[in-house]
């Protein structure tokens, strides 16, 4: 029992470190768009975030019940072996992503999550481990249609903004008064966040606590200290660990206008507000690049570099299985190590973790080597730096040409 406890200490930590990085991986996600079009200053923004983040934590616990009570069947499971398996799950994760985070590669942390979990679990107990119909209904299927669904909004929202905010000839494109709206609509998208990302590491601890008896198995809500301490680790990680992906976001996100942001932002905060209500364990990076692409969609004269955006699907596409592997190969190490294989895994995830960060202080940020996957998706929509003419400037400039001819006319 005493070993079981330790393991369930090291699975808290370990937990907590994971909702650091989910925090500092996914702080452009609220501020990538307005820091861009200069709504808000970078170390405003990313506080601001910080803060919200911190009370979005505390709204819904939904999410928390669905990773500690849906996907893997802890009753299924020797309750001395799967806190060892959730620590090796949590091994997997936190590997992809600092390893993603390092190279720039597109990736959700919380399919990364979702990824480590499943492997360690389908290594360590087999098939009936996992519950495939709540991994399809609650993970799978949001992740097919959440960004679709926040593209389609943020492409009509940027329509409307356009449509109510016709500009008159010769006026300026930026629709600076949308910049005030970034304010609110960003801090939406934080307090969203907070909804759905907090709670995947509150899940994580909840079913630790569970199969060791110290909660009842009956009651999936997570306790009061686990919530404050996710809630204020994921704050700590969007404001410290935030500044290397948000200094690359500039050239990325160059092209997007403050309507285009506005419209971004709330599409991806009612997405990401409503899968919460709802308990879907939504990847809110992937929802806010749909909610991106979308806005400049419905921007006139705009263009899909479909070459960025296969990147950015091809880096979907990868996280699940990549984390279920390296939580595999941990769950590997564990069940053919027992006790040792934990303390293998922990040393072993030690030097992971410190190499990837002394890997990443020596290593300039540029744009080559760490774009974030919503400035990958603002650098696939193209847009011409003057966009056509609207339907009520063409008529006005063939009317003014028509006026020219009868001048040139009469003057003869």
């Amino acid at each position: 029992m005493e070993t079981a406890a330790l393991i369930v200490v090291l699975v808290i930590l370990l937990a907590l470190f994971f909702d650091f990085t989910n925090g500092f991986h996914d702080t452009a996600n609220a501020m990538a768009t307005p820091i861009a079009t200069g709504a808000l200053k970078p170390r405003t923004a990313v506080m601001l975030a910080a803060g919200l983040n911190l009370v979005g934590a505390f709204l819904s616990t939904e999410v928390s019940k669905t990773i500690s009570g849906g996907i893997v069947r802890e009753d299924q499971i020797h309750g001395d072996l799967f806190p060892a398996l959730i620590f090796a799950g949590l091994i997997g994760a936190i590997t992809w992503n600092m390893l993603t985070w390092l190279l720039g590669l597109p990736s959700s942390s919380s399919h990364a999550l979702f990824g480590g979990l499943i492997g360690a679990t389908l290594v360590g107990i087999g098939m009936n481990g996992i519950d495939f119909g709540a991994v399809l209904s609650k993970v799978v299927l949001p992740a097919l249609i959440a960004p679709v669904t926040a593209g389609l909004i943020a492409f009509l929202a940027t329509k409307l903004a356009y449509l109510i905010t016709r500009r008159y000839d010769g006026k300026p494109d930026g629709r600076s008064g949308f910049r005030w709206g970034q304010i609110f609509t960003s801090s939406l998208v934080a307090l969203a966040h907070g909804t759905n990302d907090a709670q995947k590491t509150m899940g994580v601890i909840t079913l630790a606590l569970i199969t060791v008896g110290w909660q009842s198995g009956a009651h999936h809500e997570p306790q009061l200290w686990v919530i404050i301490a996710c809630a204020c680790t994921i704050a700590l990680g969007t404001y410290l660990g935030g500044w290397r992906i948000i200094r690359t976001l500039g050239k990325g996100l160059t092209d997007v206008k403050p309507a285009q942001g506005f419209a971004a932002e709330t599409s991806t905060a009612a997405t990401i507000l409503a899968s919460s209500a709802l308990g879907f364990a939504l990847s809110t990076t992937q929802v806010a690049s749909g909610s991106v692409i979308g806005s400049g969609l419905g921007r006139r004269g705009s263009a899909v570099r479909w070459r960025t955006a296969g990147r950015i699907a091809i880096g979907w596409v990868l996280t699940l299985p990549a984390a279920a592997a390296v939580g595999a190969l941990a769950a590997l190490i564990v069940v053919i190590g027992g006790g040792w294989g934990v303390l293998i895994d922990a040393i072993l995830a030690l030097a992971v973790i410190i190499g990837l960060f002394l890997r990443s202080r020596r290593n300039a940020v540029t744009a080559n080597n760490a774009f974030s996957e919503v400035a990958d998706s603002a650098r696939a929509v193209e847009v011409p730096e003057e966009p056509p003419l609207t339907p009520r400037q063409a008529r006005a400039q063939r009317a003014r040409e028509r006026a020219k001819a009868r001048e040139k006319g009469a003057g003869r």
